[in-house]
């Protein structure tokens, strides 16, 4: 059962009972209607067939902000074993990446479907409460599965708590820079260029390969600095920067060797921060890769310890 307890603060201290007997068809629909604001995923599918071959449907599928592909399932009894189902559906998803991508072009257009990341697909199971067995099973499987609680207290105020998620985001199988072969969509890639070639140069593991050793010892600071902010802080490296995330992103990191900095987007509102010229700028209307609108440039360990204080708010605030 969760530790977490909610107090209605006046003259008497009242607490309020939470309540998560299960995953009611409402609740879905809750999550699904809301699905960017309570945990960072673009809507796609509810209910989603996987065809009568593998006789299956997928309660919820969507595409993150930093375009993984999402499945979402709901444990609706204390006995159902969601943790497989889910690793069952994962499979199949990685075996039909084309039918996903076609389903985020028509929903979310083709920008969308061909920045589709298929290093780590994330499985995110929702339940009121999970035994000890889901707990420790998860931890043995090397895949991105996020367990969460959920309680409601009354009819206005829902509780999500992160129970369980990888520290490091753990690959498919798939190796990543081939992941997309057989599933470009029209214009994605030119003729005769394939993806190590278009991309390598602009790949974050390239680039930081590339840095000078004072310029990778900033970035590795920073990252650790950001991992050492809670226990609950997930990290995964993407095509063009690595993200830190709670429930949904508080930081992303890049770096440029060329112009020896690592840049760092947080979900910090730039109009409650003194903006200051080369080192801090509203990218609110800017387009960026990462999540964020307040960007940070580093090129010292200097500008990194001014910048903690805005890392801890990002992710204070995530």
């Amino acid at each position: 059962m969760s530790d977490i307890k909610l107090f209605r603060l006046g003259e008497v201290v009242s607490e309020l009972q939470g309540e998560a007997v299960q995953v009611e068809k409402s609740l879905q629909k809750l999550f699904e209607g809301n699905l960017e604001a309570l945990l960072g995923v673009r809507f796609l599918a509810s209910e989603y067939s996987t065809g009568p071959a593998h006789g299956g449907r997928i309660d919820t599928l969507g595409l993150d902000e930093d375009g993984t592909p999402v499945i979402i399932e709901y444990k609706r009894s204390v006995n159902e074993n969601v943790v497989n189902q889910g690793l069952y559906y994962l499979d199949w998803l990685l075996d039909h990446r084309k039918e996903f991508q076609w389903l985020a072009m028509e929903k979310l257009g083709h920008e969308a479907a061909k920045a589709v990341e298929w290093s780590a697909p994330r499985l995110l199971c929702i339940a009121g409460d999970f035994t000890r067995y889901d707990a420790h099973a998860v931890k043995q499987i090397a895949r991105n599965i996020e367990l969460l609680r959920y309680r409601r207290f009354g009819s206005d105020l829902l509780m999500i708590e992160l129970v369980h998620a990888p520290k490091q985001a753990k690959p498919s199988n798939a190796n990543q820079a081939v992941a997309a072969e057989g599933v470009v969509l029209p214009s994605v890639v030119s003729d005769g260029a394939t993806l190590e070639d278009k991309y390598k140069s602009s790949r974050i593991a390239y680039r930081l390969s590339q840095s000078s050793v004072a310029l990778q010892d900033i970035f590795s600071a920073i990252k650790e600095y950001l991992i050492a902010l809670g226990d609950d802080v997930q990290v995964k490296e993407l095509s063009y920067y690595v993200a830190f995330k709670r429930i949904k992103n508080f930081a992303c990191l890049e770096v440029y060797p060329q112009t020896k900095v690592v840049i760092a987007f947080l979900k910090v509102d730039p109009a409650t921060v003194a903006l200051e010229d080369g080192f801090t700028r509203d990218v609110t209307k800017v387009g960026h890769f990462g999540t964020g609108n307040l960007e940070v440039t580093m090129r010292s360990m200097d500008d990194f310890a001014k910048a903690q204080p805005l890392f801890v708010r990002s992710y204070e605030g995530s």
